[in-house]
């Protein structure tokens, strides 16, 4: 009877665990298709670096412009533009600009990632939800299938309303965790026709220094 009893929990705490994983893929589902829905985004975005260990805590903003693949990041005083062919990134302080061809790596997180990296190589498991001002975060955990992976979960917190990301939060290995919050979320934004279009003359002009990896 006894062994009846625990093959019974196991099998029943197994089945909770696969309803858990499906329904939190089916809200990921829905991010998904939301996000793909829209012409381009806008994402004003606090992000922090805490490893009690090393007692490091670093906090700073930043805001992203996507549309498709393109993107335009301001973040820690450097702009990051991505034409859909090469990555551009201007440096004011320095006066310098690198120019780079993308690169195809999956483990790499850019801006037209960021929305939608979950779609692949994670398992995942329903939550805790969260009231954050009167918005109900409903908080998906994903774990990297690749044992090799430096993450070591991932806390997504998803409106439950919109379906919008609010909160990301990356557990490493070593200890450090990784938050992006959401302060603002646009879509659908009148857009100029050049803002993904880089204008190597005009940084020329302003004596910037063009370095080409």
């Amino acid at each position: 009877m006894k062994k009846l009893l625990i093959i019974g929990l196991i099998l029943s705490t197994g089945l909770a665990k696969a309803q858990d994983s499906a329904k939190a893929k089916a809200l990921l589902d829905e991010v998904y298709n939301k996000v793909k829905s829209y012409d381009n985004i806008q994402v004003d975005f606090k992000y922090s670096l805490s490893n009690a260990e090393t007692n490091t805590n670093q906090e700073t903003r930043g805001d992203v412009t996507m549309e498709g693949d393109k993107y335009l990041l301001n973040y820690l005083g450097a702009q990051v533009l991505y034409d859909g062919n090469k990555v551009y990134t201007i440096v004011p302080e320095n006066e310098e600009v690198t120019i780079e061809d993308k690169i195809d790596d999956d483990n790499t997180l850019t801006p037209s990632k960021m929305l939608t990296f979950y779609r692949q190589d994670h398992t995942y498991a329903w939550d805790i939800l969260q009231n954050v001002q009167g918005r109900k975060i409903q908080y998906i955990k994903l774990t990297p299938i690749d044992s090799n992976s430096e993450i070591k979960s991932i806390l997504l917190g998803i409106d439950a309303e919109t379906k919008h990301i609010y909160k990301l939060i990356a557990t490493g290995k070593n200890g450090t965790k990784t938050t992006i919050t959401v302060n603002s979320f646009k879509t659908n934004q009148p857009l100029s026709k050049t803002l993904f279009t880089f204008d190597e003359n005009k940084y020329k002009n302003e004596g910037y220094y063009i370095i080409r990896n």
